[in-house]
C-alpha cells in the first residue's frame, strides 16, 4: 500500500522546497494565526539523534499548545504558562519523532483546552481557513486550521469533549478521538482526567490510520493507558439515533447524504434511541469542570507559571498569579467544579453525575449490540461567525451533546467531511464500540471515495 506520507516527502526532498514550505507557512498563518509557535528547523532538531529514516521521514506535523514538546512552550493558550518551556516530551510526540517526524510548531487552542471556538485562548485568534469571519472551533482550533490550510501534515490535539471533532468539522478535515486509553496521555496537560484524550487530525482517512497506528498502544508513564486488541475491520450495520436533534438546514442535508450513501453502498440502516442524550451536556460539564478544578489547582504561581510582581504573602500570592493568569471561562469552570465538589453538593451533582455516566455506558453498550457503528452530526451548525452574529457560549456549550457522549463513554470517534453547504463545509462523525478504531476507518474510507477531503478557496499549501 503507498504511503500516505509519499506525496509530503517526496515535495520536501526537493532542493529548496523545505524553504518554500516555511515561507508558506508564515505566509499563510498571518492570515490564519494557527502556530503560537512555529519553528521547524527546531522540530528537525528534535530528531537529529534519530535515524532520519523511517515511515515519516522529514513530514512536518503540528502540536497542539497542551501536548509537550520539548524545548518548545507549553503555553495550553493561557497567561498563566505563557513563558514556560518543556523540559520533556509526551511519548505520542517521541513515537512520531523515532519514525522521522518533524515536530513544526506548536497550535493555538482554547486556554486549558475550554471552549469551542478557539476565541478563549489567551495567546492568540485563530480564523477559519474558509472564511477568516468564522472560528476554527475549539479547542483545538489552531491544528485543524493548521491542517486544513496545507501547513501541516496531520495534528496531535486534545479531545475531552469533542474538542478536536468539532474543529475538524468546521475547517473540512478529519478528526480522531481514540478509545479512551488507547494513546498515552503521557505529556498532555490535565484538562479533566477522565475523559480526555490525545487525538489525530489529517486531511485523509489514510493518514489518520497510519498515525494512529503509530502512537497507539501501552505506555508504562500512563497507567491509564492499555494495549486493547482492536476489534475486527469491517460491520455492516449503521445505528442512527431517532429524534429531533435541532440541526440546521445544512447540517440536516449532510446527514441525510451520508445515510443515503452508506444505504447505496449496501449497510442497512437501523434507528436507534440513545434514550440518555439528554443528560449528556449536563454530566459532562459538571464532571469536566469538577476534575478540571482538581487539576487547575497545581497553578499557585509559586513552583512554576504566572507569578505577580509583588504579594504581601503566600495566600495573596496565589490569588493574584490565578485572577491574572486564569482567563474568564476557566475560572468560570474551576469555581461550578469546587461547587460540585463540596461535601454538602458532592452526591447531589458530582455524585450523581458519575452514577448518570454509567447509565450513558451502558445505553452505548445496548446499542452496540445492535449496530457496529453509529453515524450521527458533529455539532448543530456549520463554523460560526465570531462576536455578535454568532451563538451564545451558553449555546455552544448545548450543542456538547452531539460530541461529549463518546468521551463519556471511553468510545472511539471519527469526524470526516460530508458535503459543501453554502460554501463550508459539514462534518459527520462515527462511533464504534471501544477499540473500534478501524472500524470507524474503513468506513469513512469508504465515505472519502466520493467526497475527498475539501480544499479553503485561498488553499496555496504545498500540496
Amino acid at each position: 500500500m503507498d504511503s500516505p506520507f509519499r506525496q509530503w516527502q517526496g515535495f520536501l526532498s526537493g532542493a529548496g522546497t523545505r524553504k518554500k514550505y516555511e515561507d508558506y507557512v508564515r505566509s499563510a498563518d498571518a492570515k490564519v494565526g494557527a502556530f503560537l509557535e512555529f519553528d521547524a528547523g527546531r522540530g528537525l532538531a528534535l530528531g537529529a539523534g534519530s535515524s532520519g529514516g523511517g515511515e515519516l521521514a522529514g513530514v512536518p506535523f503540528a502540536v497542539e499548545d497542551s501536548i509537550a514538546v520539548k524545548g518548545f512552550r507549553l503555553t495550553c493558550g493561557s497567561k498563566m504558562l505563557e513563558n514556560l518551556i518543556s523540559p520533556y516530551t509526551a511519548t505520542a510526540v517521541e513515537k512520531l519523532i523515532a519514525c522521522g517526524g518533524v515536530a513544526a510548531g506548536k497550535t493555538n487552542l482554547d486556554e486549558f483546552g475550554m471552549g469551542s471556538s478557539t476565541d478563549n485562548s489567551a495567546l492568540g485568534k485563530t480564523n477559519n481557513p474558509w472564511d477568516e469571519a468564522r472560528v476554527a472551533g475549539g479547542s483545538s482550533g489552531g491544528g485543524a486550521a493548521a491542517v486544513a490550510a496545507g501547513m501541516a501534515a496531520f495534528a496531535l490535539g486534545s479531545d475531552t469533549g469533542g474538542s478536536l471533532r468539532q474543529p475538524a468539522a468546521f475547517c473540512g478535515v478529519y478528526g480522531l478521538k481514540p478509545t479512551y486509553g488507547a494513546v498515552s496521555r503521557y505529556g498532555l496537560a490535565a484538562h479533566a482526567s477522565s475523559l480526555d484524550a490525545l487525538g489525530v487530525c489529517a486531511r485523509s482517512v489514510g493518514m489518520t490510520r497510519a498515525v494512529f497506528d503509530i502512537i497507539r498502544g501501552e505506555d508504562e508513564k500512563d497507567q491509564s493507558s492499555r494495549s486493547g486488541e482492536q476489534l475486527p475491520a469491517g460491520g455492516r450495520v449503521i445505528g442512527v439515533p431517532g429524534g429531533d436533534w435541532g440541526l440546521s438546514p445544512a447540517v440536516e442535508r449532510a446527514y441525510r447524504k451520508a445515510i443515503d450513501f452508506y444505504k447505496g453502498r449496501g449497510f442497512e440502516i437501523k434507528e436507534i434511541s440513545l434514550a440518555m442524550a439528554e443528560y449528556y451536556v449536563p454530566v459532562y460539564y459538571t464532571i469536566a469542570a469538577a476534575e478540571a478544578s482538581a487539576n487547575l489547582a497545581r497553578y499557585t504561581g509559586i513552583h512554576y507559571g504566572h507569578r505577580p510582581e509583588y504579594a504581601e504573602n503566600p495566600e495573596e500570592l496565589i490569588r493574584k498569579a490565578r485572577g491574572e493568569g486564569f482567563g474568564s471561562e476557566v475560572k468560570l469552570r474551576i469555581l461550578l467544579g469546587t461547587l460540585v465538589l463540596q461535601p454538602a453538593f458532592k452526591d447531589q451533582y458530582y455524585g450523581k453525575a458519575r452514577s448518570l455516566r454509567e447509565g450513558i455506558k451502558a445505553d452505548f453498550a445496548n446499542a452496540f449490540s445492535q449496530v457496529d457503528l453509529i453515524l450521527m452530526p458533529v455539532s448543530p451548525t456549520q463554523a460560526f461567525l465570531r462576536g455578535q452574529n454568532g451563538p451564545e457560549r451558553f449555546q455552544q456549550k448545548l450543542a456538547k451533546k452531539f460530541t461529549a457522549a463518546a468521551n463519556l463513554a471511553g468510545l472511539p470517534a471519527l469526524s470526516f467531511p460530508a458535503a459543501l453547504e453554502d460554501g463550508l463545509p459539514v462534518g459527520m462523525q462515527l462511533l464504534a464500540p471501544a477499540f473500534g478504531e478501524q472500524r470507524l476507518f474503513d468506513a469513512a474510507g469508504l465515505y472519502e471515495k466520493q467526497f475527498p477531503c475539501p480544499v479553503p478557496p485561498f488553499y496555496g499549501g504545498v500540496l
